[in-house]
């Protein structure tokens, strides 16, 4: 049985009619750039995050770059972020002329310890950009405390969190701003690169807009540099049609996370920790990460027997080499880096059948007997 990391072809052909449908219209109409599907889905993605304003950028990454900027953040401030996370997270802070300063991770969500916040805060912090990795929200309540003490801005790096919510509170609802990402292998992903700002906070939000199309209001008007930076109206126009469908989708994933986990904790627990859904917490499961012995040797084995699997990261922000600069070293950031050391990502998409499934954990129980 081979069985990869995420099958998209499947649920394409769930949506095959309505996609080419939309495809055309978009097309037919000859409105390429910030077209009508482009509004309807940052109105809709706002109301689904309850806020006031949803921003379609190019891709995630800009998001971020440009929630930043459109906060105020610029030369000579810190922000604080987690080292367990993609690069495009301090890339962006970094963009800003800003600098990240890395805070160890809570070893049981993966997610930024909001206990080490303050020790971390100085005069130069202006922001805290908590990751809600994995598709679990951070410990918003404690991270809003700390950020209102300091007076700083909360911008949400939600890239594999959409639906995602915290003791029934949406991603962006209670920040200055929340980023996603559509990247294709996100939970609700293009057919190409996209990304969206979403707030509550209209100053943010008119900024982020500005600054999306080279900084001009009105046209051929410049105040600030901004870029180029917009949600393809093709994109849109998919992302139209999959929005629909995502809490389904999710629900799905949790499904088959509950599964993994009961299965997986009655045959192996001596071996591998299962991922733990926060009380309050609605995980919307983007990847299923598991703590692992052995990793490496279980990561080769299962690719032996067909199964792909992913490491989430193996190399930690603080410790990558564009990085040196800010001196950071091995042992800085211990859970972060035992992380680094032991986390592994299984096969975790809607479509995944028990049987695959099924598969998957024969072969991790059979590899630790």
């Amino acid at each position: 049985m081979k069985i990869q990391m995420l099958d998209l072809s499947q649920q394409y052909l769930t949506i095959r009619k309505d996609v080419l449908s939309k495809l055309d219209e978009v097309m037919s109409s000859s409105q390429f750039i910030l077209g009508s599907h482009v509004k309807q889905v940052e109105n809709d993605i706002a109301k689904m995050s309850k806020t006031k304003h949803g921003i379609g950028v190019g891709n995630g990454s800009d998001a971020i770059h440009i929630a930043l900027q459109a906060a105020g953040i610029g030369e000579g401030d810190e922000v604080l972020t987690t080292s367990f996370t993609f690069f495009a997270t301090a890339g962006a802070i970094v963009r800003a002329n800003a600098k990240p300063i890395f805070i160890d991770i809570d070893p049981v969500t993966y997610n930024i310890d909001p206990t080490k916040l303050e020790a971390a805060i100085t005069g130069k912090t202006k922001a805290i950009i908590p990751v809600h990795l994995y598709g679990q929200m951070a410990d918003m309540d404690l991270i809003m405390e700390i950020a209102k003490k300091y007076n700083l801005h909360v911008i949400e790096d939600a890239a594999q969190a959409i639906g995602s919510t915290y003791k029934g509170k949406q991603v962006g609802e209670m920040s200055s701003a929340a980023t996603y990402s559509f990247f294709p292998t996100k939970n609700l992903g293009a057919y190409g690169d996209g990304g969206m700002v979403v707030s509550n906070n209209d100053e943010l939000a008119e900024q982020a807009r500005v600054i999306r199309v080279h900084g001009s209001k009105p046209k051929y008007h410049h105040h600030v540099l901004g870029y180029n930076s917009r949600l393809d109206e093709m994109q849109a126009a998919i992302l139209t049609v999959k929005l629909p469908h995502l809490s389904t989708w999710t629900g799905n994933r949790r499904v088959a996370a509950a599964y993994y986990t009961e299965k997986l904790n009655a045959a192996v627990n001596d071996h591998v920790v299962t991922p733990v859904e926060v009380d309050g917490n609605y995980h919307a499961f983007h990847q299923y990460t598991l703590r692992v012995e052995k990793r490496d040797e279980l990561k080769e084995f299962l690719k032996e027997q067909g199964i792909a699997t992913m490491i989430y990261y193996p190399i930690p922000l603080h410790l990558q080499p564009v990085f040196k600069d800010l001196g950071y070293k091995e042992g800085d950031l211990p859970e972060t880096e035992k992380a680094a050391k032991e986390a592994l990502s299984l096969p975790m998409f809607p479509e995944l059948k028990r049987e695959q499934q099924d598969y998957v954990i024969q072969k991790i129980v059979e590899f630790y007997s």
